[in-house]
Formats: structure tokens, C-alpha cells, sequence
């Protein structure tokens, strides 16, 4: 076996997050985007000692799994999702075994809870962001996601399916607003160019949609910025959506890197906020606050948490990685007092506005990275939460959680594989895995959660 070699074969399994395996010559071959069953062609990009690497290049044959057409026109040329011809309830046996699969590998005597889906299988998102490009070199404007495996293709994704049909409208306006004025997009390579990105939040319970252009500084057209902007408000305002628009934003990011932040915001419409409702309890989400993306998957996932968490009375919680403080203020109610960490200061500010708008007054949220900042904190905790980004718990941090000594810690988690490297700490430190529960916030695409109940036990 050689780079650049081509092989066919079939896909006997796929390991999450996307990694198709296919037996050549006795060696492992991971392929990304396939479907357990599928008959490929690949080509070899990657050899290692237990394994090689190959890149897709054509599906020969559909798996017998694939029971349904795809649900809008790019599906397959789209990163954004995987799984449009699994029917629904495929995908979820797919992603429990995957995390059956892996905590199986660091943890034995637990209870497996299987996989809950999302209340919504389709047009669940609550937020996107779009990106300004072009679908090929020199192609006309486009806006959308990026075509799979591509840096710099963008595919217009106006019949997107995991949104409800206002993202569509919208992206279809300003599309064709800016392609029909001229205005050049922000070019990666040359760093030249005014269009960057288009990010769209529509809240599920109350239907208000914020809307945030993002660009750099360097705008060189005749028109007036600020005029060309209201022709945009103009259109936008006369749409005929389900929702109703509460604000319109323009960002400006002259940063070279390929990420949607801020150097300044203005507030062109509107108001800079929306706010959505989850189990009874209502938060206002800005522009670049963090907040579950699929609103009524978070009310399950939040539910599971809740049963994990058990009898919270006359306890102190820590909230670590806490966002928006959703779930502190879901468990404040029944606690002694709730103190959420989290390192964007934003979503700090949001989670304290969001305490106050919902007349919790038992909630305390700290600014700052949770390996710090536990140094500091004076109360000790009876319980922990832990919800870290997809990257895990941070080494130095899972050590000091674990000094804590908590008799019961429920992990939170968006990445099985990170996951499991930390229950393998925290089992070696003393603490049992008791429950794992997979929770779908994702459906058509490879993503998962994973809530863990874990208590404390002799060494």
C-alpha cells in the first residue's frame, strides 16, 4: 500500500465522529463522510503503523441503510451534514453505538441509557453562520457553507434543511442584494475584499430573529455604507417570514483568520438581543452569546441532567464552563446557591442579565478560565456540573475538580472522544461512572452529546 494508491471496498463501520472503516489487505483504512455499508472508491493519503488514511473520491454503491433522498441540493457536496439518507431512527442507533462503543473502552459496570433524539429532526437550528465566497474561482457571489474539504468554496445553501425556511429567505435576499450591487467578498488569501459572513439566530419559542453582517473595514464602493446598509434593512423588513425580525447588527472584523468575531458592532435595526424560552424559564441571547443551538434538544438534554443531578437541597453547585448560565439557573430553584465559571465574559454578563430577568437571585457567575479562577473561590462544592467545550476539561483543571471531592459530578459532554480521555482520569482519582445517556442535539450530522453521572468511591 502506497500514497496515492486507489483502492475500492466497503465501509464495515463508521467510528465517530465520521471515520468509515474499510478493511484493505488486512490493514485499517479510515475514510471521513462514508456510511457504514457503502461500496467506495478512495484514494490513500495517509499511512501509519496500525492504519492508513484515505481521502473519498467516489461512492460506487449506496449503502442498503440509505432508505430516503437526500433533503436539499447539495447535500453530499456540503460539510454541514452526513446523514440526510439514514432515516431518523438509523442515525440514533448509529450514534449510541459510537458512544457505547467508547465509554466501553474506560468504564465497566454502568448503566448505558441509550440515545434520546431531538423533538425536531429538521429546521432545528437556532443559529448559523453563512459565509461570503464564491463557489469556484472567479464564480459569482455566493453565500452559504463550505463545500466539504474546501477552505475556500463556498456553496449557496438556500434550501438548507436542518433551518426552518426564514434562514432561506434570508440568505436568498442578501445574496441577491450584494451580488446585484457588485460588492466584492473578503478574499482569504489577499485579505482584500468587504463581505465576510452572515449569522442568522431565530429564537424557537418566541420566533424573534436577529441578524448580523458581518465585514471588514474596507468598503470602497460609491454609495454611502451607511445608505447601502438601509437598502439592505429595507428589503429585509418587507420579508414575508414566520418569525419576525427584532434586530438587524453590523460587525466589523479585520482580523485575517477565518472566524466570526467583532472589532466593532453597530446596531442598525431593531434591538441588539432576542430572547428564547427553555423549560419555563426565558434568556436574552446577543449577537455572540453562546446558547444551545437546537432549543428544544437543550430541553431534553437539560432534563437528563436535572434527573443526574438528583437532590440539590441545601447545596452549593458549581456550574463550571456555565455560557449563558442556562443550566445554573435550571437548577437554582432546588440549591442552596449556584456559582457558574465561564471564560467569555460576554455570556457572563448575558447569564446575570438572564438571572435578573428570571428573578433568580441564588446564582453567581464569575468572569474567567476555570483553572484560575476555582483557586480563588472561598465556598466548596457538593456537587459539580461540568459542560467544557468540545475539547475537553482541561488537564490542570480536571485535577483541581477532583481535589473538590464531591460526592456526585455530572459531565456534560459534545465530543465522546474527549470525554472518555477525562473519565479515565477521573475513574483513576476515585469517582465511578453510574450512568451515560446519549442525547442527539444534532440530527444529520456526525455530532452527539453525552450526559455522565459519576459519584464518588474509595480508591
Amino acid at each position: 500500500m502506497k500514497k496515492g494508491q486507489i483502492y475500492e471496498g466497503r465501509v464495515l463501520r463508521v467510528e465517530f465522529p465520521n471515520k468509515g472503516i474499510v478493511d484493505i489487505e488486512g490493514k485499517r483504512v479510515i475514510i471521513k463522510n462514508t456510511i457504514p455499508g457503502q461500496m467506495i472508491r478512495f484514494v490513500i493519503n495517509k499511512i501509519r503503523k496500525d492504519r492508513a488514511e484515505g481521502r473519498l473520491v467516489e461512492i460506487i454503491e449506496k449503502s442498503q441503510l440509505e432508505t430516503r433522498e437526500q433533503a436539499c441540493s447539495v447535500f453530499g457536496e456540503c460539510g454541514g451534514c452526513n446523514y440526510h439518507t439514514l432515516s431518523y431512527e438509523r442515525q440514533l442507533e448509529l450514534k449510541k453505538d459510537q458512544i457505547k462503543n467508547l465509554i466501553d473502552k474506560v468504564c465497566e459496570d454502568y448503566t448505558f441509557e441509550g440515545i434520546i433524539g431531538s423533538p425536531a429532526e429538521w429546521g432545528y437550528r437556532n443559529k448559523m453562520e453563512f459565509s461570503f465566497g464564491d463557489e469556484y474561482k472567479d464564480g459569482p457571489l455566493s453565500l452559504g457553507l463550505h463545500k466539504r474539504r474546501s477552505f475556500h468554496d463556498i456553496l449557496t445553501t438556500a434550501d438548507c434543511a436542518i433551518v426552518d425556511k426564514d434562514y432561506n429567505i434570508i440568505l436568498s435576499c442578501v445574496l441577491e442584494y450584494f451580488a446585484g450591487l457588485g460588492i466584492d467578498y473578503y478574499h482569504k488569501l489577499t485579505h482584500k475584499g468587504y463581505l465576510r459572513h452572515l449569522v442568522v439566530r431565530k429564537a424557537i419559542k418566541t420566533g424573534e430573529i436577529l441578524i448580523n453582517l458581518v465585514t471588514s473595514s474596507q468598503y470602497d464602493e460609491a454609495t454611502n455604507e451607511r445608505e447601502m446598509l438601509d437598502g439592505l434593512i429595507n428589503l429585509l423588513d418587507n420579508l414575508k417570514l414566520d418569525g419576525t425580525i427584532a434586530g438587524v447588527l453590523h460587525s466589523y472584523n479585520d482580523s485575517k483568520a477565518d472566524v466570526v468575531q467583532s472589532d466593532r458592532t453597530e446596531l442598525l435595526y431593531g434591538r441588539d438581543h432576542i430572547y428564547e424560552e427553555i423549560l419555563g424559564l426565558r434568556f436574552k441571547i446577543s449577537a455572540y452569546s453562546f446558547f444551545q443551538t437546537n432549543s428544544l434538544g437543550a430541553e431534553v438534554l437539560y432534563t437528563k441532567a436535572r434527573e443526574y443531578i438528583g437532590d440539590t437541597k441545601d447545596m452549593n453547585i458549581f456550574d463550571l464552563y456555565s455560557g449563558t448560565g442556562t443550566i445554573a439557573q435550571l437548577l437554582a430553584p432546588v440549591a442552596k446557591k449556584v456559582t457558574g465559571i465561564e471564560i467569555v465574559e460576554e455570556a457572563v454578563e448575558a447569564a446575570k442579565e438572564n438571572a435578573l430577568l428570571n428573578e433568580i437571585s441564588n446564582c453567581e457567575f464569575i468572569a474567567g478560565d476555570v483553572l484560575k479562577v476555582i483557586d480563588d473561590l472561598k465556598e466548596k462544592p457538593d456537587i459539580i456540573v461540568l459542560d467544557p467545550p468540545r475539547d475537553g476539561v482541561h488537564p490542570k483543571a480536571l485535577n483541581k475538580i477532583i481535589d473538590f471531592g464531591v460526592d456526585r459530578i455530572v459531565y456534560i459532554s459534545c465530543k465522546p472522544t474527549s470525554l472518555v480521555r477525562d473519565l479515565e482520569i477521573l475513574q483513576e482519582s476515585g469517582y465511578k461512572v453510574e450512568k451515560v445517556c446519549g442525547v442527539d442535539m444534532f440530527p444529520q450530522t456526525v455530532h452527539v452529546e453525552s450526559v455522565v453521572l459519576m459519584s464518588r468511591v474509595d480508591k
